[in-house]
């Protein structure tokens, strides 16, 4: 536990915590602190000027960031017939209907993202309950209830991470390993922030983009200036 403190004080210490960094220092500052002995997670968050209590204001979306983010990602698709195949095709880890359905409320959930059809969904809600609070619900707004499942399930195992506000207002996003270096997380940051920036509801007033952090699993958090972000994310 001690080695753990004194190699977390040492990163720190790299760290201005009062200032705001361009996003590509902000990045590289984090890799260089990633010492532990596991390839760490490097995790975004971002604080916007919204309101999740509103309809108008919950942000929630998708984004395919262009280096994946370093998980192998196991997708179940509920479809039959052609789609099934479609899906099988694609990549898709666990295919079926019925005897996935009765597995699923069996108590079986070795899987990480769920697609479906539009006409399987009927079966799907009896699972409703399992799946929906552990975020595994198919939903047609983030892309997995469609009748396209072939790229629905590429676009997962190729990197598709979603997001959405919390209660205050800040989406945690995953945007890869610190393994990647720092030119592919801050490629992968960018995609994330311009997806964000293109969701901004019309119903948000004032300065969107309120703070944006970056940080590793063992590792200080970096703060990032949104100014500097809202100019790089807007070509």
């Amino acid at each position: 536990m001690a080695t753990t403190g004194k190699r977390y004080r040492a990163a720190a210490a790299s760290v201005d915590r009062s200032k705001r960094y361009p996003l590509d220092e902000a990045v590289r500052l984090v890799v260089d602190a990633a010492k532990a002995k596991f390839d760490e997670t490097v995790d975004m968050a971002v604080r916007l000027g919204v309101d999740p209590r509103q309809a108008d204001q919950n942000v929630r979306g998708t984004v395919v960031l262009p280096h994946g983010t370093g998980k192998s990602v196991r997708v179940l698709v509920f479809a039959k017939g052609e789609k099934e195949r479609e899906a099988t095709e694609a990549g898709a880890d666990f295919v079926g209907g019925e005897d996935l359905v009765k597995k699923i409320s069996e108590g079986w959930l070795d899987f990480d993202k769920a697609v479906a059809t539009p006409d399987m969904m009927g079966l799907v809600g009896r699972i409703g309950k399992v799946l929906g609070p552990r975020g595994l619900m198919p939903n047609p707004k983030v892309g997995t209830v469609t009748f396209d499942v072939g790229k629905a399930v590429s676009e997962l195992k190729a990197g598709k991470v979603e997001y959405r506000v919390e209660k205050a207002g800040i989406a945690h996003v995953p945007i890869g390993k610190a393994s990647f270096g720092a030119q592919k997380l801050t490629e992968n940051a960018q995609a994330l922030l311009q997806s964000l920036l293109r969701a901004k509801p019309a119903a948000a007033k004032g300065n969107y983009m309120l703070s944006v952090s970056v940080s590793s699993t063992m590792g200080p958090g970096v703060k990032v200036d949104p100014l500097i972000v809202r100019a790089a994310t807007a070509a």
